[in-house]
């Protein structure tokens, strides 16, 4: 019988660490006393004890059956999962996995198009041809949220044929659509649905915080622990139920996309993380909810700041807000998110990203008061510092509402074409061959296979002279793109196999 005060995989780490014995294993350091003194000197000396290989006694991760198995199991009835496995290659192997399992070579694939990089990725990998829907956009924040409830009736009906819905749950900024009525609508046909909850670990542990994804109905779910919880970065979970997903054919595409030598400091983290939120966290999360919200009602009342909330009339598209997740607009200080980031950088203060015209901060149980007040400490300072406030206007920038990209290629065909790079100004309407796009979060753009418009290029050139930074694509200071070779042909057979459908 399994507790959730028991950590399975703490204890074995603790009992190989105390066992005498010469070590003639990887890795090669063993057990430290082959490490660099610069980083012992760094991180000390214990955590290379443990970082150890697949021994007998710490199980192994592809096919436990002692250490990681018990942890995984304590894992799946924590955090309300039939099944889950633990992840030591991020959110981003699961999300890939998640996809393979699901689809194969032409299959479709519904989803939003404000998809994080990680999903290219898995469409890459199967061959899954994606069938994108466009969120609803805020045009006054800048900001997506989730789709429309009726976007996805629509796309469903008129391609019955997909085999898998996937979902973001809750977006970058927080913001969390009507996940129960889409796992209902999904699951009318059969189909499983997939949702990367990456930002959303914590939901599980609080009434007062969005519902989970499991909870409202998903088939398979990919949380990124270490994002809002207490494990290291880079470990995160995979965790499923009901029968809609094929768990041998899961299992082997984790095999596919995981390390064989598995960090076993990553894995002990999780399971401490996990014991920890079994244990205190719903307290825990109560008092990061209060955090949050005495940070909330005090930005507001901050001179030409907002904070991101539900709307009075809300709808599927913005249905709850993640309310520990603090989206801070500064538009009205004649400013963009990258200068004030710059900015409160200077004062001390990091945040979790910016955009043009916001400010992102996570708030979690790693936090405290002295925290929130440093926070609008910096904040009010930003308000009020004359060398920004009313600088300059904004500079006019393309709208991403308005970016609507037709997909010419599939991305595992963009992945493998003959490409050329060409300077920025000649790649109007040719095939985009890379993944260009603001990061964070880490949403393209521009994606391989798409077709590189006017609206896109007018957007991306802006990012960079209003100090925010492109990533993905080879050449970041955007001077030229890689497009795919032999285009025309290309475009012509494209034309005869529509595999998109864009819904504003």
């Amino acid at each position: 019988m399994l507790y959730q005060n028991q950590t399975p995989l703490i204890d074995a780490l603790k009992t190989s660490i105390s066992r005498t014995h010469t070590p003639f294993y990887t890795p090669g350091h063993k057990r430290g006393a082959g490490i660099s003194p610069i980083l012992t000197d760094l991180l000390g000396e214990n955590v290379f004890k443990a970082d150890l290989t697949e021994l007998a006694e710490l199980d192994n991760l592809f096919t436990p059956e002692s250490a990681i198995l018990q942890a995984q199991e304590l894992a799946a009835d924590a955090f309300g999962a039939e099944k889950t496995y633990f992840l030591i290659n991020g959110s981003t192997c699961g999300i890939e996995a998640a996809i393979m399992a699901t689809c194969s070579m032409g299959d479709k694939i519904i989803l939003p198009r404000n998809i994080h990089s990680s999903v290219i990725s898995g469409l890459v990998l199967s061959g899954a041809i994606p069938i994108f829907i466009y969120p609803e956009y805020d045009d006054n924040l800048d900001i997506a949220h989730s789709i429309k409830l009726e976007d996805l009736q629509l796309t469903l009906s008129q391609h019955p044929d997909a085999k898998a819905v996937l979902m973001v749950h809750p977006t970058y900024y927080g913001v969390c659509g009507d996940l129960k009525s889409i796992a209902q609508v999904t699951h009318q046909y059969n189909i499983p649905l997939i949702v990367d909850e990456a930002h959303g670990a914590h939901f599980h542990f609080h009434p007062h915080l969005p519902t989970s994804a499991l909870a409202a109905g998903a088939d398979i779910t990919i949380q990124s622990i270490h994002k809002t919880l207490g494990s290291m970065t880079q470990s995160s979970m995979l965790h499923l139920q009901g029968e809609r997903i094929n768990i041998d054919r899961l299992n082997k595409a984790l095999q596919l996309v995981q390390s064989t030598s598995p960090s076993f400091v990553l894995l002990a983290s999780l399971d401490a993380a996990r014991h920890q939120m079994a244990m205190n966290g719903e307290s825990l999360m109560l008092e990061t909810l209060y955090l949050a919200s005495a940070a909330r009602r005090k930005i507001n009342k901050i001179p030409g700041l907002s904070v991101l909330d539900i709307p009075e009339n809300k709808d599927s598209s913005f249905f709850d807000l993640d309310k520990t997740r603090l989206t801070v607009n500064v538009s009205q200080l004649g400013i963009t998110g990258f200068a004030a980031e710059d900015f409160i950088n200077e004062n001390g203060l990091t945040p979790e990203f910016s955009s043009l015209q916001n400010l992102i901060f996570i708030i979690s149980l790693g936090n405290n008061k002295s925290d929130i007040e440093s926070l609008i400490t910096g904040l009010q300072n930003l308000s009020q510092s004359p060398k920004l406030t009313n600088q300059h206007d904004i500079y006019k920038y393309g709208n991403i509402a308005m970016i609507r990209n037709t997909l010419c290629l599939s991305p595992r065909e963009a992945f493998f074409a003959d490409t050329e790079t060409l300077p920025l100004e000649k790649t109007l309407n040719r095939i985009c061959a890379e993944n260009v796009c603001p990061y964070p979060p880490g949403i393209p753009i521009l994606m391989a296979g798409e077709l590189i418009t006017k609206p896109a290029l007018e957007y991306l050139q802006q990012i960079p002279l209003l100090g925010g930074v492109i990533s993905g694509c080879v050449d970041s200071s955007l001077g030229s793109l890689k497009v795919i070779k032999d285009y025309s042909q290309l475009q012509q057979s494209a034309v005869k196999s529509v595999w998109i459908q864009n819904y504003k």
